[in-house]
């Protein structure tokens, strides 16, 4: 009688008609009367029909691909209807529920995340996704099945309150139950879906992206030493759910649930008695010992099923489907030559480890990727500088003048008239000589004998006669600007995931001697080496495309090239690189590296004082100024190259 009076109670509870939500007067205004999945040309819709002020926000989700829209503001009329599993261009499986007291939730299992337009018109919202695959039959909550199927719909599920154990007290509603057991994330419908083997929910809770959140009802009851015959029922009561118990199944449950989802409160009471459960035929749910549990399935026969794998490597998908497939009696085998996995297992589980393969065996999108290296050199000279030699015939420094020994003048030629033209020098004194008169009135003078511009672009020699001696200025000057631009635009296609790399340039040879070598060769020449040094555009990059289709890329992008040394090691390399992670949406252009290096070097000699005074300081001294300026900046940008883009 205890028993029968504790679920009288929760069947009472929840045939309680529902109250006003709380929050709001009167709960909220909008309604969501129906959801139904129709064919379009060439897309899959997804159609909510809603009545009154209705504010929608949509977003995606991974690990499985799903797509999530609330309706805020809404409550949730539409008839309670389980999805029948068909694939409907790409949608697997779709559930509703009143998520909070004002907010409807629709959640879209999908095969993959693609690009969905969201069109909202009056009464109507609808989503429409790209596909290939438009044939089938629509399917709307209001029969609960396909509309061309014959089968009768299945009758509305009770509204569902949270509920307390007999002669507690009931709280507020609790939202009204999703149509399926299934939480929102799994490899086909959930990853805690019950009769999933314990393998691959162990598997799929640990390879999530998020952690598993039910959005089953929530419960909230206390049991106090109850038979778990009267714990099952209750919760076969609150789910509306068929819950048969073996027949040696025992024991006592004291516990306390507050506010969780019944599916996952369910599984964690059995796993406290050491029980667990399967799903039948029809959707009954079995409760059963484990170690029975256990006992049957080494009784079943094994079966052996030939996958092949279309889009990834089968050697690839080894451990991921190892770790679900049984302990004792589970196989896989790669084959390499069909690329196919070689599945053995019970029979009772091997359909679901072909699906959990399925959902691995995915396309993946490709990215083109396009790279710009531009690399700006440019060098400024500016050199302007005045040597002066003051002089005479007995006193002088000989290093700007050449002068002629005079011992060595020779009679020169002569005229027409047959008189002699002068003497010709047939010697010179050599620049480190000096000539100088201690007893005379004689002056010298020399200016910047020293300095020198390097492959002037202007020599002027001035040269004039001061009584006795003789000036000469030697003015050079050189303006020079040497600019290099190089642009380079490398571009790459690869698989999501996959690195790619492309490099264009050359294979310099550079000659290494090993002096300290003791083998010899020719005239006891140190040995000699050619090493090959890689210059050019190299780009090196591993995309990764997100689940709202951004691209996170590692980029490594470099320039170099080898130059002529100054020094006697003979070569130099110069290299711009970048290396880098960036997040970009699709088509957007972002700037990976930037450098600007900019070197200015001035150098000014000449003639103390003077070569310091204003506007004149320029003839008295040398100046020489050199400005290098280097720019590099490194641009890159992603493309999607898919069918998805097919539903934008």
């Amino acid at each position: 009688m205890k028993r029968f009076a504790a679920i009288a109670a929760m069947l009472v509870v929840a045939a309680l008609p529902p109250r006003p939500l709380a929050g709001s007067r009167g709960g909220p205004d909008g309604e969501v009367r129906a959801v139904s999945v129709v064919p379009t040309s060439g897309k899959v819709a997804v159609v909510i029909a809603f009545r009154g002020a209705v504010d929608v926000q949509d977003f995606t989700l991974s690990n499985p691909a799903r797509l999530v829209l609330d309706l805020k503001g809404a409550r949730l009329t539409a008839r309670a209807a389980s999805y029948d599993g068909q694939n409907r261009g790409g949608v697997r499986n779709l559930r509703y529920a009143q998520y909070r007291a004002d907010v409807v939730r629709v959640v879209i299992d999908l095969d993959v995340v693609k690009s969905y337009q969201v069109k909202r018109t009056d009464g109507e919202v609808r989503v429409e996704m790209g596909t290939d695959r438009t044939a089938f039959a629509p399917w709307s909550s209001s029969t609960g099945s396909a509309v061309a199927a014959a089968a009768p719909a299945p009758s509305p599920a009770p509204v569902v309150m949270t509920v307390a154990a007999a002669g507690a007290t009931a709280p507020d509603p609790a939202p009204l139950p999703m149509p399926d057991i299934a939480p929102t994330s799994g490899y086909e419908t959930a990853s805690l879906r019950m009769g999933e083997p314990p393998s691959i929910q162990r598997y799929l809770a640990e390879h999530s992206a998020e952690s598993v959140q039910s959005q089953a009802p929530r419960i909230t009851v206390r049991w106090d030493d109850a038979d778990i015959e009267d714990v099952v029922a209750g919760f076969a009561a609150f789910s509306g759910r068929t819950i048969v118990v073996a027949k040696d199944v025992k024991g006592k449950v004291t516990a306390e649930i507050k506010n969780q989802p019944w599916d996952l409160a369910f599984a964690a009471v059995l796993e406290s008695q050491d029980l667990t459960y399967t799903v039948l035929e029809g959707g009954i749910i079995n409760v059963l010992n484990k170690a029975d549990f256990a006992r049957a399935d080494s009784t079943v026969p094994v079966e052996t099923r030939l996958v092949r794998i279309n889009y990834a490597k089968a050697t690839a998908m080894l451990p991921a489907v190892r770790s679900v497939v049984s302990k004792n009696r589970g196989q896989v085998v790669a084959d390499t030559t069909s690329n196919s996995l070689v599945i053995t297992d019970v029979r009772n589980r091997i359909g679901d480890i072909e699906q959990f393969v399925r959902g691995l065996d995915i396309r993946t999108p490709q990215v083109s990727i396009q790279a710009k290296i531009i690399f700006v050199d440019r060098t400024d000279i500016e050199s302007f500088g005045v040597k002066y030699d003051l002089g005479s015939q007995t006193q002088f420094f000989n290093q700007l003048v050449q002068r002629p020994i005079p011992s060595s003048a020779q009679p020169g030629g002569f005229n027409p008239n047959g008189v002699p033209t002068g003497t010709v020098p047939t010697q010179f004194f050599t620049p480190d000589q000096t000539v100088i008169d201690l007893g005379g009135n004689s002056l010298s003078a020399l200016g910047n004998a020293g300095q020198a511009v390097v492959n002037p672009a202007l020599n002027l020699i001035f040269s004039t006669a001061l009584g006795n001696f003789n000036l000469t200025a030697f003015l050079q000057a050189l303006e020079s600007l040497q600019l290099d631009d190089i642009e380079a635009e490398p571009t790459i296609t690869t698989l999501d995931n996959r690195p790619a790399q492309i490099l264009v340039g050359d294979r310099v040879p550079i000659r290494v001697i090993d002096v300290s070598s003791g083998t010899t060769v020719g005239n006891n020449a140190p040995r000699a080496t050619v090493d090959f040094e890689q210059t050019g555009i190299n780009l090196k990059v591993t995309p990764h495309v997100t689940a709202n289709r951004q691209i996170l890329m590692e980029v490594h992008a470099e320039r170099s090239n080898v130059v002529p040394a100054s020094v006697d090691i003979g070569f130099t390399f110069q290299t711009q690189q970048a290396d880098n992670q960036i997040l970009v949406s699709d088509g957007e252009t972002a700037v990976i590296g930037g450098l600007t290096v900019t070197e200015v070097t001035v150098s000014k000699t000449g003639i103390p004082l003077l070569v310091d005074l204003p506007f004149v300081g320029k003839l008295f001294g040398f100046t020489n100024e050199q400005e290098s300026r280097r720019d590099l900046l490194i641009l890159i940008t992603p493309h999607i190259i898919d069918d998805l883009s097919a539903g934008k």
